[in-house]
């Protein structure tokens, strides 16, 4: 909304600049008790008594040369309206973004929950057996603690995790301006994972297409055009000024009506008065201030050329970036995959062992530390995965969907 209105406002300047090559146009009229020693307005002589005086006049003008200040100002407010209509794409990128990113940061902590809470049953079922083959002679009750040391871990662990989905949906509401005690539930993506992220754009052509699609880019440019356009807005006042105008008038004097026996309305018809002419202003010396804008203008065009090629660099680096990120992203992905369905077995074997007494409670315990950590690292790598994804679909300018 706030972009909105910088270019409602830029639009707003785009037009008055426009409505500037229009003739200005004014009109007054005066009343007036001269007393004492003061100029007749119909015979423009001096006298020396009371009485009463009108007048009416309506005067225009227009600037035929400027030194083209208005019609380069016209060019100037129209590309820096486009830039802020390029500003209010670049907020809602921005924000879908930080849309995105919150919404993935709830998925991923709605699946730590659900592994939390898994664990915190495996937990408390081995800690039920645990008693149960301690009341038969079969554990230690060095056994038994430590299983009710692992549920206590585990319970921990879920309202960590309880903690953080909350935290999520609260950032989530927040982006979304809706209230913070607002419920709902997320859909997670129906797709698999690799498939979302299938994706055999090279870091070039991304960066080929952003640079043409993107914003950020976009809004850079056209910043860079208008502070050019601003150089020529400067130098219009090394130039001669012309305008032309006309205008008409008429007066009424009370002492004149007296005298002349004239009604009000009879000097006002007899006195009306027109013009035309033209007006010429050359600039000779300002105090060097018309230099001093130029100057001014074209240093802030070369520091917004710098701004518009930092723009381009820090997009190919974060293209190069995402794009590294997202190799890596797919890696990482297939490890962790592979890493938990092998601890997933480990834990079975020692889960097996462990309930028949050929596995101690230490060797259990790491066993569900190593699967549980795997469980996460995997479930961490799949949204980093879709999200790292979704990324490169932002800088090339698609839209964001699961």
């Amino acid at each position: 909304k706030q972009a909105q209105f910088s270019a409602a406002l830029a639009d707003e300047t785009y037009g008055q600049s426009r409505n500037a090559l229009l003739p200005t146009v004014s009109g007054n009229i005066n009343g007036n008790r001269n007393f004492g020693r003061s100029i007749d307005p119909s015979t423009n002589q001096f006298i020396s008594q009371q009485f009463d005086a009108a007048s009416g006049s309506l005067n225009g003008s227009v600037d035929l040369f400027a030194g083209g200040q208005k019609i380069n100002q016209i060019k100037q407010n129209k590309l820096l309206l486009d830039a802020d209509k390029a500003n209010v794409d670049k907020v809602k990128n921005d924000l879908i973004l930080q849309v995105v990113t919150s919404y993935m940061q709830i998925l991923f902590n709605k699946d730590l929950l659900k592994a939390a809470e898994a664990q915190l049953v495996v937990a408390k079922q081995t800690a039920n057996q645990q008693q149960q083959l301690l009341d038969v002679g079969n554990k230690t009750l060095a056994d038994v603690s430590q299983s009710k040391s692992q549920v206590a871990v585990s319970e921990l662990e879920v309202t960590n995790a309880q903690n953080n989905l909350a935290i999520s949906y609260l950032t989530l509401n927040q982006l979304m301006e809706l209230p913070s005690d607002n419920k709902f539930e997320v859909q997670a993506p129906l797709v698999d994972a690799i498939t979302i992220a299938k994706n055999d754009y090279s870091a070039p052509e991304v960066v080929s297409i952003a640079m043409n699609a993107f914003p950020d880019i976009k809004l850079a440019a056209l910043r860079s055009q208008a502070a050019e356009k601003g150089i020529n807005v400067a130098r219009g006042t090394y130039f001669p000024r012309l305008s032309f105008g006309g205008g008409l008038g008429t007066n009424y004097s009370s002492r004149f009506s007296a005298l002349a026996n004239q009604t009000f309305y009879d000097q006002i018809q007899d006195n009306f008065n027109q013009f035309v002419g033209f007006s010429l202003s050359i600039p000779v010396f300002n105090g060097f201030t018309s230099r001093s804008n130029v100057r001014r203008a074209k240093i802030n065009y070369q520091n917004i050329q710098v701004q518009e090629q930092l723009a381009k660099n820090n997009l190919n680096k974060v293209i190069y970036q995402a794009v590294a990120d997202l190799r890596a992203a797919e890696s990482r992905f297939r490890s962790t995959t592979n890493a938990f369905a092998a601890q997933k077995d480990a834990f079975f074997v020692i889960e097996q062992r462990y309930n028949v007494g050929l596995a101690n409670s230490v060797e259990f315990s790491t066993a569900q530390t190593n699967r549980n950590k795997a469980e996460i690292d995997m479930i961490q790598a799949k949204y980093d995965l879709l999200f790292k994804s979704k990324v490169i679909d932002y800088y090339l300018g698609k839209q964001i969907a699961f």
